[in-house]
């Protein structure tokens, strides 16, 4: 376990303790993705299936407690009494990734703000980056590209690589599984409630940074709730490390 010293002049001259490793969530947490990407995305790929299906931003919000786009297709279209909903979500949903790949190549998308300043200081003191997201690896490593570095994140772990979605922790304990780090010394940093449901599940200490869909989730069992990178001050790799000693459970490990 790595530490960093506290400025001087700070109230307490103890070391802080820094995890080993920093999760993070993609969708909603590394850039806001999903009111005018991934629904603008899923509305295009309605029409060109000729669907008369139109998600506007409330519904869309709504939606987001299914985890998976594929999924949530299928129970737009299960709603509607479509035969056949779970096949014709997958073909709308390679539709929506080819499209919304498209919008990630262009650059698009950028980082919520404050998140580069972490990312830098977080490298700065070693803290190794990992992903966990229950996206599509087409439009994800273009993403992260973008956002973060190439290369940057060095496990990434996808809605391709698991077979359980979150809020099922699959996905995270593949990520720690594959980073070869113990749950108590790394941090997760998610936006939602089924994304810290999964990853308290996985034994990790869970910093949400909400965003305007998630405000209002449940997210009991957070060692810290913020709703931005940057404000009210800037999040820190000091303070994702005081988060592993704010999380009961970790604590008892």
């Amino acid at each position: 376990m790595r530490t960093v010293e506290l400025p001087p002049g700070s109230s307490s001259s103890a070391a802080l303790r820094l995890p080993e490793a920093v999760v993070f969530d993609v969708d909603g947490t590394l850039a806001d993705t999903e009111r005018d990407g991934h629904r603008i995305a899923f509305n295009d790929a309605f029409a060109a299936h000729r669907l008369d299906l139109a998600w506007d931003a409330e519904r869309y919000g709504e939606l987001l407690a299914i985890t998976g786009g594929r999924r949530r297709v299928a129970a737009a279209l299960r709603e509607r009494g479509v035969e056949d909903a779970d096949d014709l979500a997958a073909r709308v949903h390679r539709t929506k990734t080819e499209l919304f790949t498209e919008v990630v190549r262009r650059g698009g998308i950028g980082p919520r703000p404050g998140l580069p300043a972490l990312v830098d200081d977080l490298r700065a003191h070693g803290v190794r980056l990992a992903v966990a997201t229950t996206g599509r690896r087409a439009w994800v490593e273009p993403l992260l590209a973008h956002l973060i570095g190439e290369g940057t994140a060095e496990v990434v772990v996808c809605g391709d690589d698991v077979a359980a979605l979150k809020p099922d922790p699959e996905a995270y304990r593949l990520a720690l599984a594959r980073l070869d780090v113990a749950a108590a010394r790394t941090v997760a940093v998610e936006d939602s409630g089924p994304g810290l449901h999964a990853a308290l599940a996985a034994g990790l200490a869970t910093v949400v940074v909400t965003n305007d869909y998630t405000a209002d989730h449940d997210l009991t069992g957070a060692a810290i709730v913020r709703e931005a990178f940057d404000a009210p001050t800037p999040l820190t790799a000091a303070e994702l490390g005081a988060a592993l000693v704010r999380t009961p459970h970790v604590r008892a490990r």
